[in-house]
């Protein structure tokens, strides 16, 4: 005896109706698989990848910028000096290093860091905070960029932006590299949402197409359709010498990032070369370079190195 009502036997399946449902199942495969294929990126070695859309404003990106990373000891030790400084030359937005994969902590030292926030505001610049992974810890990576991402001073000041640093070759083969960045870039997206601000600084086009064995497949497209804008370290003083090279140097590095997958309308702040390496009429080269190219913003690197006759070159940038 059971309470379990009663339930006859299946009927046995037709020759007919097995071939129909055999058809149906062939077609929800093949569906399937054409929407996967059709959602493949070709600078991602045919991974699939979601889209990504964004509506933040890159007003943090324009004009002139400065940069102080974490070795930066003059700047650190007097943020209020080292922003007045920098305001008092034009520049329009500080990039500050919060931190990398192999410091202790996320970020250098707390207090300099909310001083540098309220100090940039203040002078009526902006800041954007700025990280370098080496993405052999995503849990890591992430969980200090989404705390930059997130910081507020105690008067709930904030960064204006956030730019993710792509130069590291610590992973190997770069097939895996190109899989780590392409996982934190996304998760970054979406911690940080469509709203806010991301850059991505990546390397010198120029000094790419020259150098074989560092990222011989750059995930360009990949890169170009998740950041608001681009930040090319184009670094001349690797490459060139005298103005007319420098000039040369700057616009070629444009042209090929152009040319690149999703990059031919992307806003882009150009980082020429080292701030301790070059010249006046380098520097000079440089700033109408990046007018010429229609770039949104330029700076060099970094803030401890430029000097007065650099300053005086770069005013001509513009937001």
């Amino acid at each position: 005896m059971t309470d379990e009502p009663h339930r006859s036997a299946p009927r046995p399946v037709s020759h007919r109706t097995a071939l129909i449902v055999a058809v149906a199942v062939l077609v929800v495969v093949a569906a399937g698989i054409g929407a996967e294929m059709a959602a493949r990126d070709p600078s991602s070695g045919g991974r699939t990848s979601q889209p990504t859309t964004s509506t933040a404003s890159v007003e943090a990106y324009r004009g002139l910028g400065t940069w102080v990373d974490i070795f930066d000891a003059r700047a650190w030790t007097d943020p209020a000096a080292a922003v007045a400084d920098m305001a008092s030359h034009g520049v329009r937005t500080l990039y500050l290093q919060t931190g990398n994969s192999h410091a202790d902590t996320a970020f250098k030292d707390v207090a300099a860091t909310e001083a540098f926030i309220r100090e940039s505001h203040a002078h009526g610049m902006r800041i954007v905070a700025w990280y370098l992974p080496y993405l052999k810890d995503e849990a890591l990576d992430l969980d200090r960029v989404t705390q930059a991402i997130r910081f507020r001073t105690s008067d709930a000041q904030s960064f204006d932006g956030f730019a993710l640093d792509i130069e590291s070759s610590s992973v190997k083969p770069e097939s895996m590299r190109i899989l780590a960045l392409e996982s934190l870039t996304l998760k970054i997206r979406a911690a940080a949402g469509p709203s806010y601000a991301l850059g991505g600084i990546i390397p010198s086009p120029v000094g790419l197409a020259r150098k074989s064995g560092y990222w011989d497949s750059f995930p360009y497209a990949m890169v170009a359709r998740t950041y608001d804008v681009l930040l090319p370290m184009g670094y001349y003083t690797y490459h060139a010498k005298g103005a007319d090279a420098v000039y040369t140097d700057a616009k070629e590095n444009m042209r090929l990032l152009r040319a690149e997958p999703g990059c031919a309308t992307i806003p882009v702040h150009l980082i020429g070369g080292l701030a301790g390496d070059t010249t006046g009429p380098e520097t000079s080269a440089f700033a109408r370079a990046a007018g010429d190219t229609r770039c949104i913003g330029a700076s060099l690197y970094d803030w401890v190195g430029t000097g007065a006759t650099e300053w005086t070159a770069l005013s001509p940038v513009k937001p």
